[in-house]
Order: structure tokens, then sequence, then C-alpha cells
């Protein structure tokens, strides 16, 4: 599968023929796996149920294995996300109220072990 290359918080990216750039593979898989940790349920209007809401941990007093459970339960609703092994989830809350995030998964369809390492932040 494709999509447009677009990280979460940036703009569209643009491709070597000054179209718009694509990913596939693994890049595509990391990309929805970000989005949908980081979209708030109910902002998707044509799936309500979509998204994590990890923005709003933040500056909350929420423990960190609540934060890595919401992050587990959304993480195997992407296709990508291989169920076995588990993924591996390591989750910080800093003294500003800054979550920060560390998954590592196995892609799916190749295999191959996916980092993913973010923070979200007011």
């Amino acid at each position: 599968m494709t999509d447009l290359a677009q990280l979460w918080g940036n703009d569209v990216q643009v491709g070597t023929t000054g179209d718009l750039a694509v990913v596939s593979g693994s890049v595509f898989g990391q990309q929805r796996v970000l989005r949908r940790l980081l979209t708030n349920p109910g902002d998707y209007i044509w799936h309500l149920d979509y998204g994590a809401g990890l923005g709003q941990f933040v500056g909350q007093t929420a423990a960190q294995s609540q934060i890595r459970s919401v992050i587990r339960s959304q993480i195997f609703k992407e296709n990508s996300v291989a169920p076995t092994p588990e993924p591996v989830i390591d989750v910080q809350v800093g003294a500003d109220g800054t979550v920060y995030v560390h998954v590592r998964y196995v892609d799916a369809f190749n295999g191959a072990t996916q980092v993913l390492s973010f923070s979200v932040n007011s």
C-alpha cells in the first residue's frame, strides 16, 4: 500500500519530480501507527472511535501503565503491526508533564523490527 508522505505535525512532502511524495512499506506503517496514537477519539468524523488520544495525558498524573495500556489497545488495530512478538512499549512522563514514548514492533508485512520514538507535550 501507499500513502502520502506526511509525518504527524509536518507538511506533506514533495517528491523528486515536484509531485506529492508517497511512501509505502515500513514507513507507511509507521505513519499509520503514529497517526493512530496521536489522534484524539472523536476527531476523525468518519470513525469516531479511531485514535488513542495520547495528548490527553499531557500534564496529567496518569500512570505510565495506563498510557502503555492505551497504546497496546490501539497499536494492534493497525495491519502493519505483527501480533507476535508483542510490541515493546516504554513510556516515561517528564517532570513538566511531557509524555515520552518508545515503541518497538515487528512489521507484519516484511518482518523487520520498527522503532518509533516520540514525545507528546502541550
